[in-house]
């Protein structure tokens, strides 16, 4: 996500910190390396030139050119306009006030995933204590119908389906939800392959009926300003509210996102990551200007470790800690916790600092699969006595883990180094421990 225009930004942070004293053509020259790097990175030329204008202006005051440190001035600067240029500040969605129910209608283009979007929204709303229902109004194409029904099964959650309009299986499933206690009904819509009159239509007769509380755009990050033009269309004809970004994972570049809300005057509220269920996030400009600027997201990572990690477990290990009891039955649970964060990449991209240390390197996400196995075939003795795996013993689990003598051997080693800070740490220091490694390819 943004890698090409973090790769190209950090090289030219670089060389303005390396410049004790900035001129006018220094700057000059580094805003041009940034509006390349933009235009790169599929931004809007208009909203690039727009950007670099704002930059430039404040850039070019004395308090930049005689400060003691010139290239942090700068790249402030560009923090807090990028942040702007994504909206400023987190807009969170909006709730009906009950005892009605609130109504979020979703629209956009064939393909771009408003289906897969709709079970997101519900699952992630449903741990949050709502009773959301979904409707399937996408009647053009057969699957979305049951693509949504396959999805409520999964989730437990009702899914209505009805025959006639659009316009109609809308009405009667905000009818059915709320007899039935919803207090968040996700309707889905039809799309096209590209904008017409007949889905405008369709999209607007809805809305007038259903008057949604939100109406969200949802846009294919990865066909650049392709969405951007839809996400204006839709704001212009129909009307919405926000956008959902879905597949910003796979996109390297990132244009769409730093373009949309300053071309369509909608802002982002979520982006979607991968295809499980999971994958959905609520966008906080900020956060995602330092993710952007490889200064990490500290906030979002301790976010999901509060919504994943056991507080139960975690006092209990705490407690092992401080008497540096640590064994592979702990490691395996903190294993299986971290996994529920998302891919790892994404979660060591959030730790400031490690993200640029990381550039270049491939996680290896069946590096862990590999550790689990060999872990599983232990016996509970040996996990929790890791000091009695002999030759034998390591042999033994390597043959059931699939692995070789070699992997176990490291495996034991890199716990065998853990163990060891965990020690120097409930003693209070670290001085002397070896560097650990993680399960990079």
């Amino acid at each position: 996500m943004f890698s090409n225009l973090s790769d190209r930004l950090d090289g030219i942070f670089k060389t303005l910190r390396g410049h004790g004293k900035l001129s006018e053509d220094n700057i000059k020259d580094a805003l041009k390396q940034v509006r390349r790097a933009l235009l790169e990175a599929d931004v809007n030329y208009k909203v690039a030139k727009s950007f670099l204008d704002d930059v430039r202006e404040e850039s070019m005051g004395e308090k930049v050119l005689q400060s003691v440190t010139p290239g942090q001035q700068i790249i402030k600067i560009i923090y807090d306009k990028m942040v702007d240029l994504l909206g400023g500040q987190h807009r969170p969605v909006r709730f009906a006030k009950s005892p009605e129910p609130t109504i979020w209608m979703l629209v956009g283009l064939q393909g771009s995933g408003k289906t897969t979007t709709c079970g997101k929204l519900a699952k992630h709303f449903a741990k949050a204590g709502r009773k959301p229902h979904m409707i399937a109004a996408d009647l053009a194409r057969p699957a979305a119908i049951e693509q949504l029904k396959t999805l409520g099964k999964q989730l437990n959650i009702p899914v209505y389906s009805g025959t006639g309009s659009p316009h109609d299986v809308a009405k009667a499933g905000v009818a059915a939800a709320t007899e039935a206690g919803a207090d968040l009904i996700i309707l889905d819509t039809a799309g096209r392959l590209h904008i017409d009159d007949t889905l405008m239509g369709e999209v607007a007769a809805i809305k007038e009926t259903v008057v949604p509380t939100e109406t969200f755009f949802v846009a294919d990050s990865l066909t650049g300003q392709d969405a951007v033009a839809s996400a204006s269309a839709f704001a212009e004809r129909v009307g919405v509210d926000g956008v959902i970004f879905t597949k910003i994972d796979g996109d390297s570049r990132g244009g769409a996102a730093l373009s949309v809300v300053k071309a369509s005057g909608v802002p982002i509220l979520f982006v979607g990551t991968g295809e499980k269920l999971d994958g959905l996030e609520p966008f906080h400009p900020d956060r995602m200007v330092s993710r952007i600027l490889g200064l990490g997201d500290v906030v979002s990572l301790v976010e999901k470790a509060q919504e994943h990690f056991d507080a139960s477990q975690a006092e209990k290990l705490e407690k092992k800690l401080r008497k540096a009891e640590f064994d592979f039955e702990d490691f395996y649970e903190q294993m299986q916790q971290l996994k529920k964060m998302g891919p790892l990449e994404s979660v060591l991209g959030m730790i400031p600092g490690l993200g640029k240390q990381m550039k270049g390197m491939k996680v290896d996400e069946n590096a862990q699969k590999r550790m689990e196995a060999m872990i599983l075939s232990m016996t509970l003795e040996e996990r929790r006595r890791p000091e009695i795996i002999n030759g034998s013993r390591r042999l033994r689990i390597a043959k059931g883990s699939g692995n070789s003598i070699q992997d176990v051997n490291r495996l034991i080693k890199q716990f065998g180094a853990m163990q060891k800070m965990i020690k120097q740490m409930s003693k209070g220091g670290m001085k002397g421990f070896p560097k650990m490694q993680l399960p990079f390819g």
